[in-house]
C-alpha cells in the first residue's frame, strides 16, 4: 500500500504534463482530418468519380507529407532534448535549419511530382473516369508543398520548445480558412475539384507565413541567425533518414491499400476514401498523446531523468488504451449515420458502414501503437523505428494482396482489405511494445549519439 500511495502523486504530475501538451495538440490534429472530411463532403456533391479522384490524389499527397514527416517529428525530438538540457538557442538553431530544409524539399517535390502526376495516378489504379479528377487535384495541390513542409518543420520546433498553443492556433485558423474557401470555390464559384485544391494552397501558404514569423521572433530573442548553415542542413537531413525509411514503409501500406480498393471498383475506392479519413481523424486524435510523448520523453532524457521517462511512458500508454476504447464506442454509436454527409449512393454507403465496423474494433490497439511510436520517436530511437516499420510492412503486404482476392464481392473484398490493415496495426504494436519494455532506447543527454 505505501508504494501505491507514493506513486499516486507522481502519476498525477505526469497527467498534468501530458494534458498540457496533448489537449491543444489534440485539437490541432483533429482540425486537419475534420476539414479534410469537409473537403470530401463538398467534393462528394460533384459525384462518385470526383470523390474517388480526391481519394487517389489525396494518397499521393499524404505520401509526400509522410516521407517528410521527419521535419516535424525529428525536430521535436532534437529541440526538446536541448530544451531539457537548457540549450534553448541550440534547439532554435536546429529548427531554423529544418525550415530551410523544408523549403528545399518542397521545391524538389513540385519539380518531380508535376511531370510524374499521370504515372502516379495510374499506379494507384484510378479508372479512366476518376483519373482526370485525381490529376487536376494533385497538380494544383502540389504547389502548396513548400508551405506544407514549412508548417511541419515549424510545428516540430514549437512543440520541442513545449509550446503546443501556437500550433493549435495555426492549425485551426488555416484549416477553417481552407473549409470556407473550399465551399466558396466549389459550390459558389463552380470551380469543381480544382476549387478544393486551390483552397488548400491558399490555406497552407497562410499557415507557413505564421510559423516563419513566430520562429523568427524566437530566433531574434535567442540571438540565433535566420540564415541556413551547411552543417545544420546536413545534420537535419541525416538525422531524418531513418524516419524517412519508416515513413516510406508506412506510406507503402497506405498506397497499396488505396490501390487494392481502387481495383475493387469505383464504389469501393469512394467508400475507402471516407473510411480512411474517419480512421485518420481518430488516429490523429490519439496521436495527440504520442506527440506529447515526443516532447515529454525528449525533455526528460535531455535532463537525464530515466525514471521520469519510464513513468510518463506507462501513463501515456494507459491513456492511449482508454482513448481508443472511447473512440470504438463512438464509432459504433454514429455508424448508421456516418455515410450520410458524404454520398447518396446506396452501395457506397453500405461499403462505408461495413468498413467502419473494422475501424471501430481496431481503436484500442491503435491507441497503444500510436503512443509507443511517439515515445520511441521522442527518445530519438529512429533506427529501430525504421527497421520495425520495414518488418511490419512485410507482414501487411501478403495479407493485403491475398485477403481481398478470397472475397466473392466488393463488400467482403473491402472488409478483407481493412482486416489486413488491422494486421499491420497489430504487428506495429508488437514490435514497438517489445522495444519499449527494454532499456536500449533510454539514452540521456542533450543530443543522442
Amino acid at each position: 500500500m505505501p508504494k501505491l500511495l507514493s506513486a499516486a502523486p507522481f502519476r498525477h504530475r505526469h497527467d498534468r504534463e501530458i494534458f498540457a501538451l496533448a489537449v491543444p495538440t489534440f485539437f490541432a490534429l483533429i482540425s486537419e482530418p475534420l476539414f479534410l472530411l469537409t473537403d470530401a463532403a463538398v467534393v462528394g456533391t460533384l459525384g462518385t468519380q470526383a470523390l474517388g479522384g480526391l481519394g487517389v490524389a489525396g494518397q499521393v499527397l499524404l505520401t509526400l507529407v509522410a516521407v517528410c514527416v521527419f521535419l516535424a517529428y525529428g525536430t521535436t525530438a532534437a529541440v526538446s532534448r536541448r530544451f531539457g538540457a537548457g540549450d534553448v538557442a541550440g534547439g532554435i538553431r536546429d529548427g531554423v535549419d529544418g525550415l530551410w530544409l523544408a523549403v528545399l524539399l518542397g521545391v524538389a517535390a513540385i519539380a518531380i511530382g508535376w511531370p510524374l502526376g499521370p504515372l502516379m495516378v495510374d499506379l494507384l489504379g484510378a479508372s479512366p473516369e476518376i483519373a482526370p479528377y485525381a490529376l487536376t487535384y494533385l497538380r494544383i495541390s502540389l504547389l502548396s508543398t513548400p508551405f506544407l513542409l514549412i508548417v511541419m518543420a515549424g510545428t516540430g520546433v514549437l512543440r520541442g520548445l513545449q509550446d503546443a498553443r501556437t500550433p493549435l492556433l495555426v492549425a485551426v485558423a488555416s484549416y477553417a480558412g481552407n473549409a470556407v474557401l473550399c465551399v466558396v470555390f466549389v459550390l459558389v464559384m463552380d470551380w469543381g475539384i480544382a476549387g478544393s485544391a486551390w483552397s488548400t494552397v491558399i490555406a497552407q501558404g497562410a499557415g507557413a507565413f505564421w510559423y516563419v514569423a513566430a520562429i523568427s521572433r524566437s530566433a531574434r530573442r535567442a540571438g540565433v541567425s535566420l540564415a541556413p548553415t551547411a552543417a545544420g542542413l546536413r545534420a537535419s537531413a541525416s538525422a531524418g533518414f531513418a524516419l524517412f525509411l519508416r515513413s516510406v514503409s508506412m506510406r507503402v501500406v497506405a498506397l497499396v491499400t488505396t490501390a487494392v480498393a481502387a481495383r475493387l471498383g469505383d464504389e469501393s475506392i469512394a467508400a475507402h476514401q471516407v473510411s480512411y479519413n474517419i480512421w485518420a481523424l481518430l488516429v490523429f486524435a490519439m496521436d495527440a498523446i504520442a506527440i506529447a510523448g515526443q516532447s515529454i520523453v525528449g525533455r526528460y532524457l535531455g535532463a537525464g531523468d530515466v525514471r521520469g521517462t519510464k513513468e510518463a511512458t506507462r501513463r501515456m500508454v494507459e491513456w492511449g488504451v482508454m482513448l481508443g476504447a472511447v473512440f470504438m464506442v463512438l464509432v459504433f454509436l454514429v455508424l448508421p449515420w456516418a455515410p450520410v454527409p458524404f454520398t447518396s449512393d446506396a452501395e457506397v454507403r453500405a461499403l462505408i458502414m461495413a468498413t467502419l465496423v473494422v475501424v471501430a474494433l481496431m481503436q484500442p490497439l491503435s491507441g497503444v501503437t500510436m503512443v509507443l511510436d511517439g515515445v520511441l520517436m521522442g527518445a530519438g530511437d529512429q533506427r529501430y523505428l525504421a527497421w520495425a516499420s520495414l518488418w511490419t510492412m512485410a507482414a501487411f503486404l501478403p495479407c493485403a494482396l491475398v485477403i481481398p482476392r478470397l472475397a466473392e464481392d466488393s463488400l467482403w473484398g473491402l472488409v478483407g482489405l481493412w482486416i489486413a490493415f488491422t494486421v499491420w496495426i497489430l504487428a506495429r504494436a508488437v514490435t514497438l511494445g517489445a522495444r519499449a519494455r527494454g532499456t536500449a532506447w533510454l539514452v540521456t543527454g542533450a543530443t543522442r549519439p
